[in-house]
């Protein structure tokens, strides 16, 4: 398994790189520092959407919190970031320890959380996955780290209580239309 992590990281680190996508991947991993990115973006709903404020207000924090339970598995797992011969990492970390990806953990369990409270807001899956994918791509993680932490994310976005004010989680879905009438059964 560690080989074929290496060679996929490998693989990343060599393919599709240009100046502008390596850029672009490091200002999301910005964004996606101490969940700052997401927590900017759930205050922002909170702040747009009163009736489903409180909810919002839970997914913003849900950013830094995860990336506060991810660093205390980092801790207990001790894994070294990658290191490629002659492939230095394009992006600074807090720490050397990669296991799981906390930009991928924060990232997920916003994202998930936020669709559970509007569906439109699935939409969040979009960055959330350039987030992750750019992890591998600038040399940060092993792909391992990041499926990991896109499976942790995910589950925290599930598991997390959404208040709810007698309000609708999510937009009501249109009525199904009912199925047409033979011809033969009408009058």
């Amino acid at each position: 398994m560690a080989d074929l992590d290496t060679k996929i990281l490998r693989f990343m680190r060599t393919r599709g790189h240009t100046p502008a996508l390596e850029r672009a991947a490091r200002l999301l991993g910005k964004a996606g520092n101490n969940g700052a990115g997401w927590f900017v973006a759930g205050a922002a709903l909170a702040a747009a959407d009163k009736p489903r404020r409180s909810a919002w207000g839970v997914a913003a924090v849900l950013g830094p919190a995860a990336i506060g339970l991810n660093y205390g598995i980092k801790v207990l797992v001790k894994r070294p970031r990658p290191v490629l011969k002659g492939l230095p990492p394009l992006g600074g970390a807090p720490s050397s320890l990669s296991f799981p990806s906390a930009h991928s953990t924060s990232s997920f369990a916003v994202a998930t959380a936020m669709t559970r409270i509007d569906r439109r807001a699935a939409v969040a899956f979009v960055p959330a996955v350039a987030v992750a994918a750019g992890r591998p791509y600038l040399g940060m993680h092993y792909p391992s780290d990041v499926a990991v932490g896109v499976v942790l994310g995910t589950a925290l976005g599930l598991a997390i209580p959404l208040p709810r004010r007698g309000e609708e989680p999510l937009p009501p879905k249109e009525p199904a239309a009912a199925p047409p009438v033979p011809a033969e059964a009408a009058p």
